[in-house]
């Protein structure tokens, strides 16, 4: 059995066309696209934040509303970029939303992608101490916020407090137990899935990976998870970590399907990013019994126990979930996924 779930870009766009033309839209849609996946059986609802764009910007309101309106389904992220975030009021946020799911937050964080704006975190509030990239600070913040969210006293109570304190240092509240094991690192690398898994977190394999020996995708993807597999074990974590990869998979079953999806990219990409050669992986857009032979070769899909769909939600809410339901009645059973 493997985990799914979808991982929504949240764009939205005014243009003539789009199914999501507001802000309010993306967040209401996103919202009902959650509930929706989780009647037909999906595993989970994760959406990606970026700052200073037309996409799903602040995570933890949208997560606390999906947790409110759904029972079952994992909510998470992929990714928050660790340089724009305050660790102590994460926490709270975090907390606060994995509470009101019933622990049901799947949290995905890390250094980022590519900015909408020079130093974007910098209007945040951030800088990188001296000596420092904004790389170091995210490890930073990052480091900084798995420490506390251990739920460990570090703050000293105020001896005329306004509302009395129990005893020794206080905590951050509202301290969630177990979250702390529900917290991904989203990695283009081999080094940085390595330094997750020493770290103590799961894995969130990335949409493209720093092109390390020259191979398609899928291979270099599944030898990073696992020299990450290989670092877990050496670190000597008590528990199993869970590993994800996200992938663009699109059964053609009508018409509609094909006229947007028919012309599927077949190979990988390569492209340049932040002064690195990057390798993106194909997307997946055939009838189901080519496209159920074609998944069964990617070798980072047998890797991980979780994929995410990645899903077009600019198409808008119905045509998505017709998506989902495609590939979890004609596609999952034939590959063992259900």
């Amino acid at each position: 059995m493997k985990k799914i779930g979808f991982l929504s870009f949240g764009h939205w766009s005014p243009d003539r066309g789009s199914k999501v033309r507001s802000a309010s839209d993306v967040l209401l849609q996103s919202i009902d696209l959650a509930v929706g996946a989780e009647d037909l059986g999906l595993d989970g609802a994760y959406f990606r934040v970026h700052h200073f764009a037309r996409q799903l910007a602040s995570p933890f309101p949208l997560l606390a509303a999906v947790g409110a309106r759904t029972d079952r389904i994992e909510i998470g992220t992929g990714v928050i970029d660790m340089r724009y975030e305050n660790p102590h009021y994460m926490i709270e946020d975090a907390g606060s939303a994995d509470l009101i799911s019933g622990g049901r937050l799947q949290l995905g964080i890390s250094r980022g992608s590519p900015e909408q704006v020079i130093e974007g975190w910098r209007h945040f509030g951030h800088e990188p101490a001296e000596g420092e990239t904004d790389q170091d600070m995210a490890r930073r913040h990052t480091e900084l916020f798995l420490e506390r969210l251990e739920g460990k006293g570090f703050a000293r109570p105020n001896p005329r407090p306004m509302f009395p304190n129990p005893p020794g240092l206080l905590r951050l509240e509202p301290h969630s137990e177990g979250l702390r094991e529900r917290i991904w690192w989203g990695s283009a690398s081999n080094e940085t899935a390595i330094w997750a898994a020493r770290m103590g977190m799961n894995l969130q394999s990335s949409t493209l990976k720093v092109d390390e020996t020259g191979e398609a995708f899928h291979l270099q993807q599944a030898r990073q998870i696992r020299a990450y597999r290989a670092a877990w074990a050496e670190a000597g974590h008590d528990r199993t970590p869970r590993v994800s990869v996200s992938r663009s998979i699109f059964p053609l079953m009508n018409d509609t399907d094909r006229m947007y999806f028919g012309r599927g990219n077949d190979s990988d990409q390569i492209g340049q990013i932040d002064n690195f050669r990057a390798v993106f992986g194909r997307g997946y857009a055939d009838e189901p019994d080519r496209l159920i032979e074609d998944l069964h070769a990617d070798e980072a899909i047998a890797e991980a126990d979780t994929l995410l769909l990645t899903v077009p939600n600019m198409l808008g809410v119905d045509y998505n979930l017709h998506v989902i339901d495609s590939i979890l009645r004609h596609v999952a059973p034939a590959l063992g996924w259900r």
